[in-house]
């Protein structure tokens, strides 16, 4: 499989983490932060400066991850001026895109409403009403971009957004219609949040064509004390099926790129150091066989 990490998990020092990422065999450079920046609020000499330094160090780059739609609410609405600031800077992350190659942009969805489908009553009393409808709204705008524009999106399921499972994501794709240009960028350890099973439930749910990006990291997750404890991979909650979860990637042909997203330390406050002590259980778990 096609390994890489989200770089400034190492540093946003990009030539810093490209040495990293060198030192571990790591080939694909997905950009989030640059420097102080983030995508899409690079100048044109500053994206070019990026573009040379990742070819020249033969990285490509995997996705393009800014945090599309993030702080949202179902009070949003398409065209209104904070969705409106969303969408300018998803057609500047698209020109990115278009720039450095990358293949892949990222979206997320707006904040978390618990409860988007009930029955025997709980459709009357306890769903958030029009939650649902207004995420397809927000989001149909960006899959309609993305087709003029020729890009793929991968919306990321995360721990406090709407989309926080692999079932969500999906049916959102199926919902829009847009599985030609939007899949999903799983992140299972995310998805411990809403006690979806990464293994077999929310791979499963990701077959036939959904799945477009990976992003691998451990966590323990406490939601009734609204605790979240990030562990060396291989430590917390995902350590039983990370090893099923690279097999069936093989055995399916997955040949998407799957991301280390560096975000423990072990203690001492430097995320390079908790990618050191995680990148060998990484390349071996879901390196070559």
């Amino acid at each position: 499989m096609k390994l890489g990490v989200i770089c400034d998990g190492i540093s946003r020092d990009l030539a810093r983490a490209v040495d990293v990422m060198d030192d571990f065999g790591l080939t694909y450079a997905e950009l989030q932060f640059v420097g102080d920046t983030e995508v899409g609020d690079h100048s044109p000499e500053q994206i070019r400066q990026i573009d040379t330094l990742l070819r020249d160090r033969g990285k490509p780059v995997s996705c393009l991850s800014r945090h599309i739609f993030a702080g949202l609410t179902t009070g949003n609405h398409a065209g209104d001026p904070e969705h409106t600031v969303h969408m300018d800077a998803l057609k500047r992350v698209i020109d990115m895109a278009h720039r450095t190659g990358a293949p892949l942009v990222r979206i997320m969805t707006q904040k978390k409403e618990q409860i988007l489908w009930g029955h025997g009553g709980a459709e009357v009393w306890n769903v958030a009403q029009g939650a649902w409808d207004s995420l397809l709204s927000m989001t149909a705008p960006a899959v309609e971009l993305a087709r003029a524009e020729g890009i793929r999106l991968v919306v990321e399921t995360g721990n406090g957004t709407m989309v926080n499972s692999s079932y969500t994501a999906r049916r959102m794709i199926d919902d829009l219609d847009a599985k030609d240009v939007l899949q999903v960028l799983w992140d299972p350890a995310n998805n411990c949040w809403c006690h979806e099973t990464a293994w077999p439930d929310g791979y499963g749910a990701l077959r036939g064509g959904y799945l477009g990006h990976l992003h691998i990291k451990d966590v323990i997750v406490d939601t009734p004390r609204a605790t979240l404890e990030v562990r060396r991979l291989g430590e917390g909650q995902l350590g039983p099926v990370l090893r099923p979860i690279a097999d069936a990637l093989r055995a399916d042909g997955y040949d998407g790129v799957v991301s280390l997203e560096s975000v423990w330390h072990p203690g001492n406050g430097s995320f390079e150091d908790g990618f050191r002590q995680c990148v060998g259980p990484f390349t071996e778990i879901f390196g070559p066989d």
